[in-house]
């Protein structure tokens, strides 16, 4: 591992994600970021999309090491995404820092409001929130066969930049990449996070015991016409990057709600 103290040596980069330690995206992630650093890797040891910034707090956590990655120390843990990061601050890394932390690269898209969502995030934003530089990942592809090949490069270039611009205190930044086509990606753009939201139904089924359950669906509505955000940039064939941080406070607000009559 690197030692922090001794800047010749390479930035170490803990990688996670929410798919799972086996999938295929964290695979190229793992891959791209050897390229750059020295990297560890503590990812859930199963699928954990949707999970947003759920943590552990009424069950028990689990952590083994794995030999997945070549010549990568790596952890499989038990609980979510943002578990993922707390153990490894805490417990594995210990009195190390990291220089970087990704999460992805995701099997689908994580813009606008599905940021709420994503386990993908939630890990870069738990990041955040220990004061580590942090990257979230996707691509809009949820196949699990999903080509990959396109991003990489801006993968690097992004994390790069990242390590050597920095990225400031409390922000996590949500990437996002068009799926593979016929022709190149144009770019990259830095966006607002869309005016989207998901128009849910939920569908009422019956198991094979005549019980009634109910599956989720739905659409993606894009109400949003503005030329400057992380849906438009990636359905003109951009990647895009909206800087995130985990301050929910409508500041906007505050100065109403103080006129309120509340003695």
């Amino acid at each position: 591992m690197t030692d922090n103290n001794n800047t010749s040596k390479r930035p170490l980069i803990l990688v996670s994600n929410d798919d799972g330690i086996t999938a295929p995206g964290i695979g190229f992630l793992v891959q791209v970021m050897k390229e750059i650093g020295d990297v560890i890797v503590v990812a859930p040891d199963s699928p954990q999309s949707g999970m947003g910034h759920a943590i552990t707090v009424g069950n028990s956590l689990r952590l083994d090491k794995v030999n997945i990655f070549e010549g990568v120390e790596a952890y499989e843990c038990s609980g979510t995404p943002a578990d993922c990061i707390k153990l490894a601050k805490h417990y594995v890394l210990k009195e190390l820092t990291p220089d970087l932390v990704v999460s992805g690269i995701n099997h689908g898209a994580n813009t606008s409001v599905s940021v709420l969502y994503s386990g993908t995030m939630s890990a870069a934003i738990e990041a955040a929130i220990e004061g580590l530089p942090a990257i979230g990942f996707s691509l809009c592809d949820y196949r699990q066969d999903a080509d990959f090949s396109h991003v990489l490069p801006y993968v690097k270039k992004i994390a790069e930049e990242a390590l050597n611009s920095g990225v400031p205190q409390g922000v996590a930044l949500n990437v996002n990449f068009p799926i593979n086509s016929n022709t190149p990606i144009k770019g990259v753009k830095v966006c607002r996070q869309a005016n989207a939201h998901w128009q849910e139904n939920f569908d009422q089924r019956m198991d094979p015991h005549g019980r009634k359950y109910f599956w989720l669906v739905g659409d993606f509505v894009n109400k949003d016409k503005g030329e400057d955000t992380d849906e438009w940039a990636l359905s003109q064939n951009y990647a895009s990057i909206v800087p995130c941080e985990f301050d929910l406070t409508a500041h906007h607000v505050l100065s109403k709600l103080n006129n309120w009559n509340l003695d």
